[in-house]
């Protein structure tokens, strides 16, 4: 296989940030660890890039020069699937959550480490990978397709986030278990989230808006204080 036929097969990520160094530095990082950077330095220019490459993740600055990041993960989110992951050198609790409830999938502050970076990169592309053996789950007018990772209610399909399919499987395979916050953090975003139930939370709601009637918890039942369940 020729050098040019590898490239082509890197999945690639658009990386977008105004800082050159930056920049040039998340290009190396991900050469290095098998991707194909699509840089880009403003969102509209992120945007574009994207459009154009389709890419397979993208890692967003949340200051840019004609707007911020989470209108970047809003935009994409209308139309892909991919993995988002925000970079910030702001690391407040009210930016994550906004930045989650956008469709990021994940929130790493600068200055960071590309070991761990690249380390969240890769776990978000898993949880979009499909995993054959498993399943389709029905429950009261819910599909829950969990090779294809496809999701309907009352037939009509539903477009999730990784991250949010990724919390429904977990939920799902323990229908009717209670699952403790801890659990379920660790289990989706990993041990680093362990404690960080504002960013469950988020994603709950999100996924609650999606699938279940308007005020009407039907499939994801909260036990207070301590974390959810899936209706058996």
């Amino acid at each position: 296989m020729s050098s040019q036929a590898v490239r082509q097969d890197r999945p690639r990520v658009l990386v977008c940030d105004d800082e050159q160094q930056i920049l040039r530095a998340l290009r190396v990082i991900l050469r290095d660890a098998g991707f194909e950077a699509l840089p880009a330095s403003t969102a509209e220019e992120a945007l574009d890039v994207a459009a154009v490459r389709r890419p397979d993740a993208a890692i967003v600055d949340l200051v840019l020069p004609d707007g911020d990041g989470i209108d970047v993960c809003r935009r994409l989110r209308e139309w892909s699937d991919m993995p988002l992951i925000v970079l910030s050198a702001v690391g407040d609790e009210d930016a994550k959550v906004r930045a989650l409830a956008a469709g990021a999938d994940d929130y790493v502050t600068k200055p960071f480490g590309p070991r761990e970076l690249i380390a969240r990169l890769e776990a978000n592309l898993r949880r979009i990978a499909p995993e054959p053996d498993e399943a389709v789950v029905s429950v009261d007018g819910l599909e829950i397709d969990l090779a294809r990772r496809a999701v309907a209610v009352g037939g009509s399909e539903v477009h999730l986030t990784p991250t949010e399919f990724e919390l429904l499987r977990q939920l799902v395979r323990n229908r009717g278990r209670l699952m403790t916050h801890r659990q379920l953090l660790v289990s989706v975003w990993g041990a680093g989230y362990a404690d960080d139930t504002q960013v469950l939370r988020a994603h709950i709601a999100n996924l609650r808006r999606k699938i279940e009637p308007a005020g009407t918890p039907r499939y994801i039942r909260t036990d207070p204080g301590v974390g959810y369940r899936f209706a058996a």
